[in-house]
């Protein structure tokens, strides 16, 4: 009897053990949220998450409806002329006879002018930001650069016809026919009218359009290259353009293609500045100094004076092309960073 009597005033509770003793130290049990709280809850995420489905969706539909009207635009072009139509260089609004290759080849001769110009200029202007400016001119000039994006095209556009193009003719062209024109195999292409209109003056002009976008999003990217990785290298000896080449490329090569695929996807849409210098003639030439159509310019000088049902739907045609054209570079981008990604999963 005196030994419970010990037990009980020595501070044991009765019906606790040392689990008791556990849950008493825990601290008080939070309380449960109300039924109707939780129902307004569960309410509202169900709402939130059918909102954002919407959103995803919308945006598939948008583009079919767009594919669609495309279709159904063109289908009497299509209709007539059949799958040659991207093939075929005659472009007669008079007699009614209509065909895409012209302007499929000025489209695509003016932006690969124009990625070839761009992409070592905006890299030399992206490692230039990140690994050699002084931090005193870094945002002054990163600012400027992503000015040059919000500039309408139409303003780019009128500076090359007024500026660039009389500067163009009289300095630049004569001294690429001199030089690159007496060239075997490549020769033929800087031969011709030197006016400074033509396939070649579109593509440089385009190239001064893609350069932000393409030197902004190489500039971000190289930004995000670990302090650490770059820091190990020049401790061992590695110079500024080795740094470049063997740590900040391969870190960051995903998204310098991203950057060089948005400057394409530019460079293929482009209207206002290709119409002010291309020259908008129909033929198709050798020579990079004659004058040329793409599909942009075709479109914006054509669509309001077609006058027959069939010059519109080859004109909307033009269009269908130019989408096609733009979502198989897009796959084909997206085919090549997945097997990218794919292989430096093999790698590590």
């Amino acid at each position: 009897m005196s030994t419970q009597s010990t037990a009980l005033g020595s501070g044991a509770v009765p019906g606790r053990g040392a689990l008791g003793l556990a849950n008493a130290d825990s601290g008080p049990m939070l309380p449960e949220p109300p039924r109707d709280r939780m129902r307004v809850q569960r309410l509202q995420d169900a709402l939130f998450h059918q909102v954002t489905r919407f959103f995803a969706f919308s945006v598939l539909a948008i583009l079919a409806a767009i594919i669609a009207s495309l279709l159904y635009g063109a289908w009497p072009a299509l209709q007539e002329f059949g799958a040659g139509f991207p093939f075929s260089a005659e472009w007669n609004p008079v007699a009614d006879k209509f065909g895409g290759l012209i302007s499929v080849y000025g489209t695509l001769s003016t932006s690969v002018i124009a990625l070839v110009v761009a992409i070592p200029v905006s890299f030399g202007i992206a490692i230039f930001l990140t690994e050699l400016c002084p931090p005193v001119l870094r945002g002054p000039l990163g600012i400027a650069v992503e000015l040059l994006a919000a500039v309408p095209s139409i303003i780019y556009g009128m500076w090359g016809l007024f500026v660039f193009a009389p500067l163009f003719a009289d300095y630049i062209q004569p001294v690429l026919s001199m030089t690159l024109g007496n060239l075997p195999f490549i020769g033929a292409l800087f031969q011709g009218p030197k006016n400074g209109i033509g396939i070649l003056s579109a593509g440089l002009i385009l190239s001064v359009m893609v350069i932000p976008f393409i030197a902004s999003v190489m500039r971000d990217v190289f930004e995000v290259v670990p302090g650490i990785l770059k820091e190990s290298a020049y401790g061992l000896g590695a110079t500024t353009w080795e740094v470049v080449w063997n740590i900040v490329l391969p870190y960051t090569r995903v998204g310098v293609i991203g950057g060089v695929m948005l400057g394409l996807g530019r460079a293929l849409g482009e209207t206002m500045a290709v119409t002010f210098v291309i020259g908008n003639a129909h033929r198709i030439s050798p020579s990079l100094y004659e004058a040329g159509n793409s599909i942009a310019s075709t479109l914006a000088n054509e669509f309001a004076e077609a006058a027959s049902d069939l010059h519109v739907s080859s004109l909307i045609a033009l269009g269908l092309i130019l989408f096609f054209v733009t979502f198989v570079v897009l796959a084909l981008s997206k085919i090549l960073l997945m097997r990218l990604g794919r292989s430096e999963g093999e790698k590590t």
